[in-house]
């Protein structure tokens, strides 16, 4: 953890920002959706197979194989880690045990999450939004949800982007999600700043290797839950529990 770059965010030229777990407190939305998707359909497969298969777990395979990547490559990544091989079917795929189907289907749980929950804000993400506005960074948000802009805009905060780049835009450009740096290049270009003058703020570890692989200027390992060494380990110069240290 670089101790040197702790409270210089503000001296690169644009801030990339990951929406769940960094802005907003929907990371754990986003984990009771999986959990209730994957332990559905495990049961129903074991059922089927007879092969008895683990209830899945926020604090691993979420972590793992989940966290921070589009929504049809979790799914993907985390059956292929339980050796689960279903058919890709069809974007339009409800109720139906293929990866666009669990997909939309995981969408589902997580509305209805945020319907029953709302959607807060960490203080000192807002804090540092507002230092940079001010100090008139230009600021973009990599999100792999295609909830993004709906979330942004319920919490009052899509007037601090210029940039946004979610799985909506990942999907119409045919971008890759992280781990690959693809999403956070793209934004930096919107920006019009060169990647090693930009941060990029990630509390995944599939962020942080993106950032990493990216070769951006700073990346910044947000530890909402105990993940400290993992986004060390996985690239992050600096990892912080409050991005107020970082103004």
């Amino acid at each position: 953890m670089a101790d040197e770059t702790t409270g210089k965010a503000l001296r690169f030229g644009a801030l990339l920002f990951d929406l769940d777990g960094v802005i907003t407190k929907t990371a754990d939305v986003h984990a009771r959706a999986w959990k209730q998707l994957f332990d559905q359909f495990l049961i129903g497969w074991s059922e089927r197979t007879g092969e008895a298969q683990a209830p899945f777990e926020i604090a691993t395979d979420y972590v793992r194989y989940v966290d921070g990547r589009r929504r049809f490559e979790g799914v993907a990544t985390f059956l292929e880690s339980r050796g689960i091989s279903v058919p890709m079917g069809e974007p339009e795929d409800e109720g139906m045990d293929t990866i666009y189907g669990l997909g939309n289907a995981k969408n589902g749980f997580f509305l209805a999450e945020l319907e029953r929950n709302g959607v807060e804000i960490f203080d000192d993400a807002l804090a540092l939004l507002d230092a940079a506005r001010a100090a008139g960074k230009p600021m973009a948000v990599v999100s792999a949800s295609e909830n993004c802009a709906m979330v942004l805009r319920r919490v009052g905060l899509d007037i601090y982007f210029k940039v946004r780049v979610s799985g909506l835009e990942a999907k119409a450009l045919n971008l890759p999600g992280k781990p690959r740096p693809d999403t956070f290049l793209r934004a930096a270009d919107e920006l019009g700043v060169a990647a090693a003058d930009a941060v990029v703020l990630e509390d995944a570890i599939a962020g942080v290797r993106a950032g990493r692989a990216g070769n951006f200027g700073l990346v910044v390992g947000v530890d909402r839950g105990g993940e400290a060494d993992g986004l060390a380990e996985n690239g992050a110069d600096v990892v912080t529990q409050d991005l107020r240290s970082l103004i």
